[in-house]
């Protein structure tokens, strides 16, 4: 029996059909990695699942009683704190706990006591900060309020939400996006343990073929389940994408050759009724339509400057916040052709000598020394807070790129 079934189902936004008469069924326990071309409507299916949006037609079924967890945008910047919030998530257990406060008659009691016996109510404090520690907040940090988080952290917080309540069918919408390394890893450990269904759109393709067992291709309004996971699929794909074209071909070399006969004979009586005849098999050849892949995405960067080396010494450097070092006795050199992984635990630090190589801070004690030709691209770990909110695209390029903006956009 199936836990979600999806019949049908129509979708359209702002006047654009997105998903056109698509069915999908996903049993108890499976878990679905969802892809797509950007824009097909991944997210758009999966709020229509949560009952965010309704649909255009057909019908969305989630069995009776079955339980649904979705990761909302970010934890509120409010000062519950963070094993709060994450527990708060859990309505029932929420409600019962508040009507046991109150309740007098013995019968209701008893069954509020059997109910949150039921659902793991007593363990629940300790599941949530086993979830919160899988994605990297320490016991110390779970105790602080949400609203001293980034933006970054706090969708991690509501990402914890979800996987605490270990509903019977989880959808996630890119879950890895504001996770590290580490946090990854945890994640696609708790997905395989997981008992329960999960629907997830990612384009971690790690993810997909560690924690699926089959991909739901939404393509051209229709959805396809094809079994196993990302690299299965995609071998699957690009052999029928061969077959597809090797029939099209035929078809069009037997459309051709009919074509042919027809133009050459249609207008010799003797010929006639044999032009008719290839004119009505013409109407019958199938159109064979071909796999649509995403266009690549080309990018022309400029060539950097040939700088000596090395570009970037640091010597005994001691860097941090407010005077207190948090990375101390650094020595480091920074080559043209290095290519470099910066790994470690939260908290750590990572960000802080990204910064430091930056110029973003400058060294508590110790030398560094720059090529003074120099230039550095920074991304920043959270980098939609470092951006001016009101300003278009072509003002932070402008910044960025002063004098290259004006050849692509003019003057104006």
């Amino acid at each position: 029996m199936s836990l979600l079934t999806i019949s049908d189902l129509t979708l359209r936004i702002a006047g654009r059909t997105l998903l056109d008469q698509a069915d999908l069924s996903i049993e108890p326990g499976r878990k679905v990695g969802l892809v797509g071309r950007n824009g097909a409507g991944k997210s758009t299916l999966l709020a229509a699942i949560a009952g965010d949006i309704s649909p255009d037609g057909g019908d969305i079924r989630l069995s009776a009683r079955a339980r649904m967890a979705r990761v909302k945008q970010e934890a509120p910047a409010d000062g519950a704190s963070l094993i709060d919030t994450v527990l708060a998530g859990d309505t029932e257990r929420t409600s019962l706990m508040a009507e046991a406060e109150t309740a007098t008659d013995p019968t209701r009691i008893a069954e509020i006591h059997e109910r949150l016996r039921a659902i793991g109510a007593e363990s629940a404090p300790s599941r949530a900060a086993t979830v919160l520690a899988g994605l990297g907040f320490s016991a110390e940090a779970q105790l602080r309020p949400v609203s001293d988080f980034s933006g970054g952290w706090r969708m991690r917080v509501s990402l914890a939400t979800a996987l605490f309540l270990e509903p019977d069918l989880l959808l996630l919408d890119e879950p890895t996006n504001h996770l590290d390394l580490e946090a990854t890893l945890w994640l696609e450990s708790w997905l395989t343990r997981f008992a329960g269904a999960a629907l997830i759109v990612s384009h971690d393709r790690g993810l997909l073929d560690s924690c699926v067992d089959a991909i739901a291709h939404l393509d051209r309004g229709k959805l396809t389940l094809t079994p196993g996971g990302y690299e299965n699929f995609v071998r699957i794909r690009t052999e029928h994408a061969l077959q597809q074209a090797r029939q099209a071909e035929k078809i069009a070399a037997q459309r051709a050759h009919m074509q042919s006969f027809v133009d050459r004979f249609r207008a010799k009586a003797t010929k006639a009724k044999q032009a008719q005849a290839r004119i009505k098999a013409l109407e019958k050849l199938p159109v064979i339509e071909s796999v649509v892949e995403d266009a690549p995405t080309r990018f022309a960067f400029p060539e950097p400057e040939q700088l000596p080396p090395p570009m970037l010494t640091m010597n005994r450097v001691n860097v941090g916040y407010g005077g207190k070092a948090v990375l101390s006795n650094i020595s480091l050199r920074l080559d043209m052709e290095d290519r470099i992984a910066l790994l470690g635990a939260n908290g750590n630090g990572k960000s802080t000598l990204a910064k430091l190589i930056a110029g973003r801070l400058e060294p508590l004690a110790g030398t560094m020394e720059r090529n003074p030709r120099l230039k550095i691209g920074y991304f920043a770990q959270h980098q939609a807070e470092e951006l001016v909110l009101n300003d278009t695209p072509v003002d932070h390029m402008s910044r960025a790129l002063p004098k290259a903006l004006p050849r692509l956009y003019g003057p104006n």
